[in-house]
């Protein structure tokens, strides 16, 4: 199932990491800043054509934005990943880390206890 919550949710975070507004963004995919709105919030589905206008817009790959619902995504999350700890000091990659491997943990846990 597609979550297009998630899809919008990664729309306002390319839009606001290339600095555009929903204004700008809206123009330059050809639709309203109420329907940029709708779709950054997941509360209206994309045509086909407005999300490649806003791929090209927001200079990004499709994998990229819809990342979550691609089976081959692990290399487009490995890279992500890689970008979000690049400016992190030595003591918050170990806090990230810890966190990451109890998370881990507790989620094989749960998926051992379901089987």
């Amino acid at each position: 199932m597609v979550d297009y919550k998630d899809i919008g949710m990664r729309i306002r975070t390319l839009r606001k990491e290339r600095k555009m507004t929903q204004e700008q963004l809206a123009e330059a995919a050809g639709v309203g800043v109420t329907h940029i709105s709708h779709i950054e919030t997941g509360n209206s589905i994309p045509s086909l054509k407005v999300v490649i206008d806003i791929i090209n817009t927001l200079e990004c790959s499709a994998d990229e934005l819809l990342c979550i619902e691609v089976n081959a995504a692990r290399p487009i999350f490995s890279s992500w990943i890689g970008d979000l700890l690049s400016d992190c000091t030595s003591q918050e990659i170990k806090l990230i880390t810890d966190t990451v491997i109890a998370m881990k943990d507790s989620m094989r846990r749960l998926n051992s206890d379901d089987s």
